[in-house]
This record gives C-alpha cells, sequence and structure tokens, in this order.
C-alpha cells in the first residue's frame, strides 16, 4: 500500500525507476573487500534523500547512525535505513567516533556548512547537490577544508550516472570523440508553485545555483571546467519568481547560459523552471570525431571502435534507482572508492566545477549577459 509520501515522492521528476535506455554490462558484480564501512545519514526531507540513494542496501554499508531535526522524520528515516541510533541533529551525530563517513541529505543552503562540519570531525562526505549554494566564499572553503583533511568528498550529481552521461564518458576517454567542440545539458523541471523544503529555501531559487544536473553534460563527461559565461534570464510570470516574492530577490524562472569550455570549445546549459509540458534532464556532445546524443554514438561510417558503453554491474542486493538509475551507482562509487583507498569520481574538483559556474552564470543573467570568469578547481590540489 503506497503512503503519502510514496505518492509525493512519485510526483517529484527523477524519483522513478531506471528508465528502458539504461543498459547494463552482463556481468556479475565482484566485491573488493568484505569490510563494512560505518555511515552516518542526514537528512529525511520531501525528497527523502536519506534512503533513497540506497546505503542501506550496499553490503559493504553498515548505517550505523541517523540525524534529521524532525523527530518524526528521524523516526522514520532510522525505520527506512535498519537503524537503531538516532541523534536530534547533525552537529551532534558528527562526534559519533565509531563513523567513518556521513551522507548529507540536508537542505541546499548548509551543504558547504555541513560538510565542512563533517570533514573536520574526521568524516568522508557525500552530500546531494548542489555542493554549494550561490556562494564563492563557501566554493573555497570547501575546497580548501577538503584539501587541509586530506578526506574523501563526491557530490551525488545523479545525471553522472544517466546511461548517457556514462557512455559518453567512457567513449570521451577511449578517445573516440576527440575533444568536445559543443555540448548541451538540460534540466527542465516546471515549478508553478514551490516544491516543499526547509526554511522554504525552494521559493524561487535562481536556477542556475541548481545547475549540476545539466553541467555534469560536459564536466561529468569530460573531467573538463568552463572558463566563461555570459547567460540570460527569462522573467516569467510564476508569482514565487517575482524577486519581491522570494528571499534571493530572484526575477528568472528560467536560465540559459553560453559557457566557454577549457578545451576551447563551447557549452549551452540550461536550468528552466518556468516551461509548462517540458521535463527532464538531458544533455549531448558534439566531438572532433564524432557525436553522441544519448548512449548512440555517430556517424555510424568509419567509427572507432568503442568500448563497452553499458554500465557495470551493481550489487545485488543495490537497485539502480531513481533519475534514470544513478542512485544506485553514485552509492556503490563512494563505498568502493572508500573501500580501495582513492578519489571518487565526482571529487571536489568536478563537483565545484560542475556548481560554481552556475554561481558566476547568474551573476551574468542578473547584468543582461555580461561576459564574466569562471573560478577553476583542479585536483590534486
Amino acid at each position: 500500500m503506497s503512503t503519502e509520501q510514496d505518492i509525493i515522492q512519485t510526483e517529484i521528476q527523477g524519483f522513478n525507476p531506471e528508465s528502458s535506455s539504461t543498459t547494463f554490462q552482463d556481468k556479475v558484480w565482484q566485491p573488493v573487500s568484505d569490510r563494512k564501512i560505518r555511515i552516518g545519514i542526514a537528512g529525511y526531507g520531501v525528497c527523502r534523500m536519506g534512503s533513497s540513494f540506497g546505503f542501506q542496501d550496499h553490503p559493504n554499508v553498515e548505517i550505523a547512525a541517523v540525524c534529521d531535526v524532525s523527530a518524526e522524520r528521524c523516526a522514520e528515516l532510522a525505520v527506512a535505513c535498519k537503524c537503531q541510533r538516532t541523534y536530534s541533529s547533525l552537529e551532534e551525530m558528527v562526534k559519533d567516533q565509531s563513523l567513518e563517513a556521513i551522507f548529507l541529505g540536508t537542505d541546499a543552503p548548509n551543504h558547504a556548512q555541513h560538510s565542512i562540519l563533517c570533514l573536520n570531525h574526521g568524516k568522508h562526505v557525500a552530500c546531494t547537490v548542489p555542493a554549494v549554494f550561490g556562494s564563492l566564499e563557501d566554493a573555497d572553503r570547501l575546497y580548501e577544508t577538503v584539501k587541509k583533511t586530506g578526506l574523501e568528498y563526491m557530490m551525488f550529481e545523479t545525471s553522472a550516472y544517466h546511461a548517457a552521461c556514462y557512455a559518453m564518458r567512457v567513449a570521451y576517454e577511449s578517445g573516440a570523440l576527440g575533444k568536445i567542440i559543443y555540448a548541451e545539458g538540460q534540466y527542465y523541471h516546471y515549478f508553478p508553485t514551490p516544491l516543499a523544503s526547509y526554511g522554504k529555501w525552494r521559493t524561487g531559487i535562481p536556477p542556475m545555483w541548481y545547475p549540476t544536473h545539466s553541467t555534469a553534460y560536459y564536466v561529468a563527461v569530460t573531467g573538463q571546467s568552463f572558463t566563461k559565461v555570459s547567460c540570460q534570464g527569462f522573467r516569467g510570470q510564476i508569482p514565487h519568481f517575482q524577486p519581491e516574492s522570494n528571499c534571493y530577490k530572484n526575477p528568472f524562472d528560467s536560465e540559459v547560459a553560453l559557457f566557454q569550455t577549457s578545451e576551447g570549445g563551447s557549452a549551452r546549459m540550461s536550468v528552466c523552471w518556468g516551461m509548462r509540458g517540458s521535463a527532464g534532464e538531458t544533455g549531448l556532445v558534439h566531438g572532433e570525431l564524432g557525436r553522441m546524443n544519448g548512449t548512440s554514438f555517430s556517424p555510424e561510417k568509419d567509427r572507432p571502435k568503442l568500448p563497452d558503453l553499458s554500465k557495470p554491474p551493481l550489487p545485488p542486493e543495490v537497485d539502480a534507482g531513481g533519475h534514470d538509475g544513478s542512485h544506485g551507482y553514485l552509492t556503490n562509487e563512494f563505498v568502493t572508492a572508500l573501500l580501495e583507498n582513492r578519489t571518487p569520481l565526482i571529487n571536489i574538483a568536478l563537483s565545484l566545477n560542475m556548481t560554481v559556474p552556475g554561481i558566476i552564470a547568474h551573476q551574468s543573467a542578473l547584468k543582461d549577459g555580461e561576459l564574466l570568469t569562471v573560478p577553476q578547481y583542479s585536483w590534486p590540489a
């Protein structure tokens, strides 16, 4: 029997089972270790992030503690994660010395602060998007904290493990695409009324402050970055996107940015919340040697030999999950990186190189498309 929360979650774009376009390698998952990592889970808001990525099902994870500022939600999270130990706040949970890592499914305005708190208490961090929320200072603080502590940080950007984005990344890394001349990323999600959120942070949010579903279609494909941006915003009629109706004084319900890339190409990235009838998170790339739209490579004639573009197997207990079957892959990548003592795919540099360009893009839109320089982050630092 579906609960009210189940119904709400299915109406939130992306919280759907993997699509028919998702393909998997015909192989059996092989564990890299029999060790279980003790993880704490923070946050169980309207999107139910705390349980939706499947940490509780991974064979190499023990969820040792959970927390939420709402006692009711915290109890629900404990049940969903099969965990006995609960805390009333993240500030209390980070003091638990038995925890090796913390997954943050908390409100976006606090992502940077919460990540820094966890890192400074000796915990590896996995965090939902965006890495930072509208603040370049927070981006620099987070970057410096990861560098100082030597701990792992991974932003859980779902587009990175879409079947299409994954296939593009494998093709790019094989050299089959050459340098990317032009890329596109789109995040379309009609928001005539704001989604419920802690402190109403989603009300009137500048679109490009939530850019990573789009920007992943270049940054997570290539590992490269954006260097300059010109962005245009659309002033629509939706009430909560009027500057006097939100705490950001944001006038735009949609923003479209043209970026210059570190490879010398161009990328058009859009976040549009005012377009009724439009939905989805998609992208494409045009390289020197070929193009990809979805998982298809063209041209067919004289194309290079491609590696297997399908996604690898997951632990049998872990569902691929929502956002085109990406949730389980993000969890498995973070867990496996910790077990193998390596940096995860979406490291701090990629996380900020997906997030910070959106902050600059919104500044450009407020200046009628003025061309602005985008800060750069690299890793290792």
